[in-house]
Order: structure tokens, then C-alpha cells, then sequence
């Protein structure tokens, strides 16, 4: 049964994946120092809207180090911290769907997502990016956002 539905199983996750964004790690910082094990880390990435042109997002995050984290066993803390800005013109691609998942990453290993997600306020004409963190049973409350308003670039 699961020889049969691995091909259709991957070709799903290909497209969700295909989708989303993919970030490119800009750098990290120690704020912890392990004996075993990488140190606890801040790291930042950056990421561009695969639907929205014009549009890059950094998002930073706690990783945590340890032997926990060297083999992927750790679970990172929910803190988050995402700024997005226009950096050309601003071009959408098809429709925006309200909480229309634009990026996500793993946070444990079972369960635990850091999520971003985009918001179009219309009577504002602005990009709301939000990052926040979910677990398949609780969630977190905290989050962050950051507000992209859709205005006219020139290079003058």
C-alpha cells in the first residue's frame, strides 16, 4: 500500500513545496556556549514572496545547539522576529489568498512549524506578513509582523 502511494505522496509535497519559499541563510550569532555540540544560535535568513515580486523577508530565530541540536532532536524555542521590505517593483502573481502560507520551517523534530504567513489589508493597499510558531497540539501566542505598503518604485 505505501510502495503505491509514495509516488503521489511525493509529487504533493513537490508542489506545496514549489509554492513556498525557500530562505537563504544571511548569518547567525552564539548566544549560548555547548561543551557538546554546536552553541545555542540566533540565525537569520531571508527569504523572497514567491507570489509577491519586490517583496524580501528576514526572519530570526533561535536554534538551539547541544547534542540535542547536532542531531536534530532539539526543539526550538517559538521566538521569532520577521521585516519584510520592497526592493523593486512590486509585481503580484495570480491571487492572494488571506493567510496564504508564504514560508515555513521545521522547529522540532515532530510536530512544531515557524510559519509565515501574508495578509493583503485592501483599504490600505499593504502586504502584512506574520511569522508565528504551531504545534500540531498547542500553539504559541507569540508572533510578529511586518507590513509591506504596495507604492510606486523608481530608481530617480
Amino acid at each position: 500500500m505505501i510502495r503505491i502511494l509514495w509516488p503521489f505522496v511525493t509529487v504533493l509535497a513537490a508542489t506545496v513545496m514549489a509554492q513556498m519559499a525557500m530562505a537563504e541563510e544571511v548569518g547567525c550569532v552564539s548566544t549560548v556556549f555547548k561543551m557538546l555540540g554546536p552553541n545555542d544560535k540566533i540565525c537569520i535568513d531571508s527569504f523572497k514572496d514567491p507570489k509577491v515580486e519586490g517583496v524580501v523577508c528576514h526572519v530570526s530565530r533561535a536554534r538551539t545547539g547541544g547534542v540535542k541540536g547536532a542531531v536534530g532532536l532539539a526543539e526550538d524555542t517559538s521566538d521569532a522576529s520577521i521585516a519584510c521590505r520592497q526592493v523593486g517593483p512590486i509585481t503580484i502573481k495570480g491571487d492572494l489568498k488571506d493567510g496564504e502560507d508564504v514560508f515555513k520551517e521545521s522547529r522540532s523534530w515532530l510536530f512544531k512549524k515557524l510559519q509565515v504567513v501574508r495578509f493583503y489589508d485592501h483599504p490600505n493597499n499593504t502586504l502584512v506578513y506574520l511569522s508565528y510558531s504551531d504545534r500540531l497540539v498547542e500553539g504559541s501566542p507569540k508572533n510578529s509582523i511586518s507590513t509591506v505598503p504596495i507604492m510606486p518604485w523608481s530608481l530617480k
